[in-house]
């Protein structure tokens, strides 16, 4: 019943007008402008497709014809990618990114986790080991003297693929050309932290994965706002997730 309640609501009122205001001044210039056209497939993406062991399913296969027609397009990309936990959406990312990678543009893969970005990471090195790509990862496990080398690095456009958590979005990054913001688990950031790295630069491609997209993220799919590729078919050789429950016993004297 205070002037304190007033207040606050007051100010949240004004940071959520505020925070409207750029997303429309975002989103506007990101419909106006005109994107980096990617050029289509080349023996190198080819090369690169080959090397993963398993076949694709064809919701994988889709979704990668989808994003790849997106990327070659001059409009600016901003594709939902949604597919339950183990169904292949990493590897579809994957074949986004070297895409990237292979027409000279810096890739960000931003994760809302410190094992999540570390499993990226190990996967990545993996990847795209016999391609000579520079890749670098930003979490509180990495010292800072590290961190600081490696933001340099990138400045230069010595890094190719950069993975990280919310240290991603802190204004001392700056990317020397960045071509591609892959967004994993978009449910678990707020919209201020997803909006901040595209207004680095606002002609960025985004490929957001989610499990779970958010009712904001869905109901923007819906509308035709943001086009939607699903990933419903599990991969061959996928097994399910089992739960052992060990009963409990006790002995009665």
């Amino acid at each position: 019943s205070g002037k304190d309640w007033d207040k606050k609501k007051a100010k949240i009122r004004q940071r959520i007008n505020e925070l409207a205001d750029r997303l429309i001044a975002l989103y506007g210039a990101r419909i106006r402008n005109k994107g980096f056209c990617f050029p289509p497939d080349d023996d190198l993406q080819r090369q690169f497709e080959a090397e993963f062991p398993y076949p694709l399913t064809a919701d994988q296969q889709k979704a990668v014809d989808e994003i790849k027609s997106d990327m070659e397009s001059p409009e600016i990309m901003d594709r939902l990618l949604c597919g339950d936990v183990g169904f292949g959406k990493t590897e579809v990312a994957f074949r986004a990114i070297f895409k990237a990678i292979s027409a000279g543009k810096q890739v960000a893969l931003l994760c809302p986790t410190t094992l999540l970005c570390r499993q990226h990471f190990e996967v990545a090195s993996e990847r795209f080991a016999s391609f000579g790509i520079h890749i670098a990862m930003f979490s509180r496990l990495v010292p800072d003297k590290q961190q600081d080398e490696d933001i340099a690095r990138i400045k230069e456009g010595k890094i190719d693929l950069i993975i990280g958590t919310h240290r991603l979005l802190s204004k001392d990054f700056r990317f020397k050309d960045l071509g591609l913001l892959v967004i994993d688990e978009e449910q678990r950031f707020g919209v201020e932290q997803k909006e901040r790295i595209k207004e680095m630069s606002e002609d960025v491609d985004v490929l957001t994965l989610s499990a779970t997209p958010i009712p904001r993220t869905l109901q923007m799919s819906l509308v035709g706002i943001r086009p939607i590729s699903e990933i419903n078919t599990a991969p061959a050789a996928r097994m399910p997730i089992q739960t052992y429950v060990t009963p409990f016993k006790t002995d009665v004297i």
